[in-house]
């Protein structure tokens, strides 16, 4: 069974992401969106198996898109950030872009 996190982390999470880290949303939203031309990433939740961002593309076109956890499943907040960070790595891999230091 998934693991749901509560109402607390999730918003704490998602402000932090979408305050601090916008240029990493979209990064995470081009490597791993099936659609082309990503412009715009908002991540709108997550859960123990993966997160979930709301893409915008160039032509105007919007997608939600759930990306799993590059480790698995997790059950705690301090797994989120690892495993952001480790879909960020990931992004820059595909992306062939140099990831800055964590």
């Amino acid at each position: 069974m998934t693991h749901v996190f509560d109402d607390d982390v999730v918003a704490a999470v998602l402000r932090h992401m979408n305050a601090d880290h916008l240029d990493d949303n979209l990064l995470i939203s081009r490597a791993f969106s099936p659609l082309g031309d990503v412009v715009s990433a908002t991540m709108t939740t997550f859960d123990g198996d993966a997160g979930q961002w709301h893409v915008i593309t160039a032509d105007g076109s919007e997608e939600v898109i759930r990306v799993p956890w590059p480790g698995g499943s997790i059950t705690a907040r301090p797994e989120v950030r690892r495993e952001i960070v480790a879909l960020y790595d990931a992004a820059c891999a595909r992306l062939g872009v140099e990831a800055r230091p964590h």
